[in-house]
């Protein structure tokens, strides 16, 4: 094999793999993972808002994979400067938020063309806030940031790059009957290989995955996410992603993506049902509590921006200042929402929401289970 962690990986071999990616092991693990897949995406679909999912989940995603890059922020300000001005984020919230704004542009860039390396360029470019193309310089390498000493050097050269990204593409659309979850993981593994981008290949390729999945059709919204899943076992992706290059271990690698994939379906699973549970019961304390009744408009609120502002109450529900104010204050008297000041704003918190996002769901890897 022609690769050494120190010399640009400009043989990268081309998509699809030479060997047969699709071992008993692998058909197993993909049944297992499409099947929890299936679910979360029907439990999706029978949510009465799935924005409630899709904003909260979108941007626990963002502070996830923001946090494999070492740029950490807190679930707190995250919330609280989503849907308001963040000019007085600091810049780690801002970088995160950023992410989720790039994820969102990535799913629309979708829904008109398919998935491409135009895609991951404009993704990089939209979590950068600048234009970004593939590298045209030498001297990236991934490695030891101590001793300096590179773990993996990957290819260089504008051209080659560009080359090996037109593969990658066309893999992801080959009509080549490999399972959409296998493919998936095999594409995931070859652009962090090709490493196109000079910053960002972590990010860009963590969004690509979710947008390989509503664009091969198996998810409709971006609602399930692999960053916490990894955060939970980096030390094992590193390994694996290295043990492809080394030894082409395609079969442990494809699996190990494969269990991530069910585990954090399962999870996000456990946790529309916690939400849906509170929904009811915030649903009927707006009823006893204020005058607001039924109105599901601010049930929707509360839920789509657990961190609310007067105005929001306001503009969704169609009622004056003062009549949102007084729902809100009621709800806050009878320890629904809390209150917190930011300056001259208030904001009013869903925090047994906030509490059901951050709950700190076990995906750390269970054994494998052995087949007899």
């Amino acid at each position: 094999m022609n690769w050494s962690p120190e010399r640009p990986y400009n043989d990268l071999p081309l998509l699809p793999p030479i060997i047969d990616v699709e071992s008993k092991r692998v058909l197993r693990q993909a049944i297992r993972a499409r099947a929890a897949l299936a679910s979360l995406e029907q439990a999706a679909k029978r949510m009465q808002n799935p924005l409630v999912l899709v904003n909260s989940l979108s941007l626990l995603e963002a502070q996830a994979s923001s946090e494999i890059e070492n740029i950490v922020t807190t679930t707190d300000d995250l919330f609280r400067f989503a849907q308001g001005p963040s000019d007085s984020a600091n810049p780690a919230t801002k970088e995160t938020l950023r992410y989720r704004s790039a994820l969102f542009a990535g799913m629309e860039a979708i829904s008109t063309r398919p998935l491409s390396s135009g895609t991951a360029i404009e993704v990089c470019t939209n979590i950068h806030r600048r234009a970004m193309n593939v590298r045209k310089l030498p001297g990236t390498y991934i490695g030891n940031p101590v001793t300096k000493k590179a773990i993996y050097t990957p290819p260089t050269g504008e051209a080659v790059i560009r080359d090996k990204l037109g593969n990658w593409a066309d893999f992801i659309h080959a009509e080549d009957g490999i399972d959409p979850l296998v493919k998936m993981a095999i594409a995931h593994y070859q652009f962090e290989a090709i490493h196109p981008f000079e910053d960002g290949n972590g990010r860009t390729g963590r969004i690509l995955n979710v947008l390989q999945l509503v664009d091969a059709g198996l998810l409709s919204a971006p609602v399930l996410y692999l960053s916490r899943f990894i955060i939970r076992n980096k030390d094992d992706y590193y390994r694996l992603l290295l043990a492809v290059t080394r030894d082409t271990a395609w079969e442990d690698w494809i699996t190990f993506i494969l269990r991530g994939l069910e585990e954090t379906a399962t999870q996000t699973l456990k946790k529309i049902d916690r939400i849906q549970d509170l929904q009811e019961t915030v649903r009927r304390e707006i009823k006893e509590h204020t005058r607001a009744g039924s109105n599901a408009d601010l049930l929707d609120v509360l839920f789509e921006n657990p961190y609310s502002r007067i105005g929001n109450v306001i503009e969704r529900c169609g009622v004056s200042r003062p009549t949102a104010t007084s729902w809100l204050n009621a709800l806050v008297e009878n320890d629904v929402l809390l209150e917190i000041k930011a300056g001259r704003e208030r904001l009013f918190i869903n925090a047994r929401f906030m509490d059901v996002l951050s709950a700190d769901d076990d995906l750390t890897m269970d054994p494998e289970p052995t087949l007899f």
